[in-house]
């Protein structure tokens, strides 16, 4: 039984898998999954169980996967009769064991979620609470709604592009499931435009293969495959990330191990970017600098927003 929920005991509230890699991935957090606790996300049934009722979780810490990421039963998790999370539960119309991402936010949210701790006793800084005398808390965060449901919301880009990218083969599911972002709402197929076609609109989750990435030891730029047609000519496409975002960034060591990795892989990667739309732009050619040439471009200004990932099904497709 796998989900993308789960309450954290450190934390005092429910967590999705992406939360989690969130926080490990964090320089500014002391976060460590792996001294975490995470329990069953049904309160009802966190309430009727010790603190060592526990769940494990997948692909929580690995910066590049390729199986969606979620939370799982252990061989001793015990859930109340009727849990949608038991192992034994059979899973409802919609609902699935494959390596799909089920649970669709209706909204990617701009500000970055904050995590609030605890307050740890007398002389346990730094440390995981240790398991309380009582049940855990079985309240709900307002984030989540019912007791046993998933956040609708997420401020991880992740979350929605996993949905987009295990279910790219369910056109029918991705036209069907809403999505807003600002003020802007409409469907998961909508959303997601194909780097060759970002002059249809603005402000979307645009994406493409990924034919080559520049390593300016401190910068990069990403070089799309597709390129962009106007006026019966074709315009190459790229995106820069400079040294100031990188170095400013609070996921730095993962975000340059993950660029590092794609720009000496040889497997075919796609690049996901939101908040920044390509325009065409003029540069000087290296061979002449008195000439020019012309290329969709832009200067990527958040790198949440930005991810670079195996697409499984464009390549089958």
């Amino acid at each position: 039984m796998k989900f993308d929920t789960a309450y954290s005991l450190s934390l005092d509230d429910k967590l999705s898998i992406y939360d989690v890699r969130e926080l490990n991935f964090d320089e500014t957090d002391a976060y460590d999954s792996d001294t975490d606790r995470f329990l069953c996300p049904n309160d009802t049934c966190r309430a009727a169980f010790d603190a060592g009722n526990v769940l494990s979780t997948f692909n929580a810490k690995n910066v590049n996967y390729r199986r969606t990421p979620h939370f799982k039963n252990t061989p001793g998790t015990r859930h109340i009769e009727g849990c949608r999370y038991a192992s034994s539960h059979k899973p409802a119309t919609g609902e699935s064991e494959d390596e799909r991402e089920e649970h669709f936010p209706s909204e990617f949210v701009l500000t970055r979620r904050t995590y609030p701790r605890k307050t740890p006793q007398a002389g346990t800084e730094g440390q995981v609470p240790q398991a309380p005398a009582k049940p855990p808390s079985t309240r709900t965060s307002a984030s989540v709604g019912a007791n046993d449901t998933t956040p609708d919301k997420t401020s991880v880009f992740a979350h929605p592009v996993e949905c987009y990218v295990s279910n790219l083969d369910d056109k029918d599911k991705l036209k069907a499931m809403p999505l807003k972002i600002g003020d802007h709402t409409s469907t998961y197929w909508t959303f997601f435009k194909k780097i060759e076609y970002l002059q249809d609109n603005q402000g979307l989750i645009y994406w493409g293969r990924i034919k080559a990435i520049k390593d300016y030891t401190n910068s990069f730029r990403i070089d799309f495959e597709k390129k962009v047609w106007l006026d019966k000519k074709p315009y190459s496409v790229n995106v820069y990330l400079s040294k100031k975002l990188i170095e400013n960034y609070r996921k730095r060591t993962a975000f340059l191990e993950q660029i590092k990795a794609a720009a000496s892989s040889a497997r075919p990667l796609y690049c996901f970017f939101y908040g920044v739309t390509p325009a065409l732009r003029q540069v000087p050619s290296k061979k002449n600098p008195e000439q020019t040439f012309g290329v969709f471009s832009a200067d990527i200004e958040n790198l949440d927003h930005l991810i670079i990932r195996e697409v499984p099904a464009a390549e089958a497709g």
